[in-house]
């Protein structure tokens, strides 16, 4: 499976809210040039809430002909529908998405039955590596390790992505899960521990701004090179705390508009990062060696 800083792609939108293709284009080139390892479209960070379902599957397929299998990409393809969730994954499949991510159900609040039937469901009626998506923070439904023990023993499902940012949390999957499944960070701020810890990548924020410093710190902690990953976490520590300061994706469009990667645009109910907010953003992309 896929290794390492795997960004989790915004999606550029000019002022008028229209998806701007020719920088989404750009935005693939500049994370495969700067060794990002894996690519998610459509992810919480690429305003899956807000694109249609149209447009949902018109970018998974742009960046995967975009990549040409040069890196992996990891499909956003959860929903909170089991049965939209099975037409969105079967529709990265045939689009050559090499795995997708899910994120759990949202605002419904499942059972944890209702979790696990829901996940495999999904696996039976799409044969592609899947990863589970946990972010209570936002969907209001926790995916217990309990849970996750029993779909690590579908096949398909071959991973989580874990964003609670408790470092004991993912402890307690892999020791229920063995090498079954595979733990990635959803939290940019407790990253590089919990590969350091055992966690095979980032599924990254911070890594839109900064992708050559996530994959190289990315490399030494999956490598257990401590010192190596610490020294290289540090610039980014800043960003790590500053590219949530407001819901992502703003902060993160905000900075990458700054840099004249994207344009400004994002789409309501978002908005631009406040003017309270900017400084110290700016301030962190300083600090991690990024001009605006």
């Amino acid at each position: 499976m896929i290794r390492g800083s795997i960004v989790a792609l915004v999606t550029p939108m000019r002022s008028d809210e229209t998806i701007d293709w020719e920088c989404l284009d750009a935005l693939v080139e500049w994370h495969i040039a700067n060794g990002t390892q894996g690519i998610v479209p459509v992810g919480t960070t690429g305003e899956s809430p807000t694109v249609t379902p149209k447009e949902h599957c018109e970018i998974i397929r742009a960046v995967v002909e975009l990549t040409d299998a040069r890196v992996p990409v990891i499909a956003g393809t959860g929903a909170n529908s089991t049965r939209e969730a099975i037409e969105f994954t079967a529709s990265a499949k045939d689009s050559g998405a090499d795995a997708c991510l899910l994120v759990t159900p949202y605002y419904n609040r499942p059972t944890q039955r209702g979790l696990f039937l829901h996940y495999q469901a999904i696996a039976k009626a799409v044969d592609i590596p899947q990863i589970l998506y946990n972010v209570p923070g936002r969907t209001a439904v926790d995916l217990l390790p309990a849970t996750v023990r029993q779909l690590a023993d579908i096949e398909q499902i071959r991973g989580i992505k874990e964003a609670t940012g408790s470092l004991e949390r993912a402890a307690e999957i892999r020791a229920l899960c063995g090498d079954r499944i595979d733990i990635f960070s959803g939290d940019d701020a407790t990253s590089c521990e919990l590969m350091l810890q055992g966690g095979q990548g980032t599924i990254s924020v911070t890594a839109n701004v900064a992708p050559a410093a996530v994959a190289a710190m990315a490399e030494a902690a999956v490598a257990g090179d401590r010192a190596s990953a610490e020294a290289l976490n540090e610039p980014l520590l800043g960003l790590h705390e500053q590219l949530f300061l407001e819901a992502n994706p703003i902060p993160v469009k905000w900075a990458l508009a700054q840099m004249g990667r994207i344009p400004e645009g994002i789409r309501l109910p978002l908005t631009a990062l406040s003017e309270d907010h900017q400084q110290p953003v700016l301030s962190a992309m300083l600090t991690a060696g990024i001009s605006s």
